[in-house]
């Protein structure tokens, strides 16, 4: 049985820093379930509703309140089910997207995870690999294959779903900033898609993390800046992109990607977009996704529920695997300064993983 009361990492006021303190355990209501968080892994996103005091167009329909809990991905053992929930029981291993709200983050010991929209974890994967997953899978997933729309995906056919594996076979593909845990993800599912070649920008020591996840091919950004990246493409697909996901979406990244990108083919974009207007196509046919990567967000319901039906199947066989990882000291407060070297973008090739209940 959960306790009335646990730790958890605060923001006590707007623009505030983070604290460690005291709030109340949650009750799942219908639908929900309560999870004993053993890890957490941490985001840039995680900074930007803390430094920023604001929400990410996804989050804009949900009302904060301070003191606040942010936190976006989750791994743990449920510890309570609301009613109608019949998929899942008490001491189910589980892994989650937040949805903003105090009681849904999981920058805590205890939260609320969305039983519609999480998987359990299989044997072969650990609380800390399991925690790397769900913000990065979802937002490679979502802008790959959610159907179209101004905030919507390329409408790729789906490779967990019937059918779907291979369908893209001898269509090249670029995915930006390959050791990221966005990149990562993307690189698995062109993989699992059956592009090739599957061309990535990464530095040169992350080569065989990169391959490891399915690239072909890691250009060094270093040697190779992006202005000159669409030669290195055409000479290593031997013609036009067919698609382009663009994890690092900077100015210069994007316009390489879509000077590279075949009539009819897609560039996705992680950032606002510095090279036309997302969702409408332009006069051949080339599109740009801006993707908003939470599943639970209304317009990605569908995908998020097909895609955790399949998760646990995907990581038992290996056709995903988590991101590699380097755990943090001192449970939740150790948090912050994490925050502040993924804030400096001193973190490569590693998503930082806390152990809420190993907080003081």
């Amino acid at each position: 049985m959960a306790p009335t009361q646990q730790k958890a990492l605060l923001i006590p006021e707007r623009l505030a820093d983070f604290v460690v303190g005291t709030r109340a355990v949650p009750s799942p209501g219908p639908g929900f379930v309560l999870v004993k968080i053993q890890a957490v892994s941490l985001n840039p996103v995680d900074n930007y509703l803390q430094k920023l005091g604001k929400f990410t167009p996804e989050f804009s329909d949900l009302t904060p309140g301070y003191p606040a809990v942010v936190g976006s991905d989750g791994a743990g053992i449920v510890e309570a089910v609301g009613e109608g929930v019949t998929h899942l029981e008490v001491g189910d291993r589980v892994l989650y997207q937040f949805r903003w709200s105090s009681d849904r983050s999981t920058f805590q010991q205890y939260g609320l995870a969305d039983a519609a929209r999480i998987a359990k974890i299989p044997g072969n994967v650990s609380f800390d690999g399991a925690a790397t997953i769900p913000l990065g899978l979802a937002t490679a997933a979502i802008g790959n294959y959610a159907k179209k729309s101004l905030r919507g995906g390329a409408a790729l056919h789906r490779p967990w779903e019937d059918g779907g594996r291979g369908q893209y076979s001898s269509q090249a593909i670029l995915v930006t900033g390959g050791s990221s845990s966005v990149g990562q993800f993307a690189l698995q599912l062109a993989k699992l898609s059956g592009f090739g070649p599957i061309i990535t920008t990464a530095s040169a020591h992350n080569e065989a993390y990169c391959k490891a996840a399915g690239a072909t091919h890691v250009v060094d950004y270093h040697s190779v800046p992006y202005a000159e990246l669409p030669v290195v493409l055409a000479r290593i697909a031997g013609g036009p992109i067919a698609f382009v996901y663009d994890v690092i979406s900077s100015a210069e990244s994007q316009a390489a990607g879509w000077a590279s990108l075949a009539p009819g083919g897609s560039i996705v974009v992680t950032l606002p977009s510095a090279i036309g207007q997302p969702g409408v196509d332009a006069e051949d046919g080339r599109r740009i996704v801006w993707v908003s990567g939470n599943v639970h967000h209304r317009d990605n319901h569908e995908l998020g529920q097909s895609l955790y039906s399949k998760l646990t199947e995907l990581l038992a066989e290996g056709a995903l695997k988590p991101n590699r990882v380097e755990v943090l000291p001192d449970g939740l407060a150790g948090i912050p300064p994490g925050l502040g070297r993924v804030l400096a973008k001193q973190v490569s090739g590693v998503k930082l993983v806390a152990h809420p209940q190993e907080t003081l």
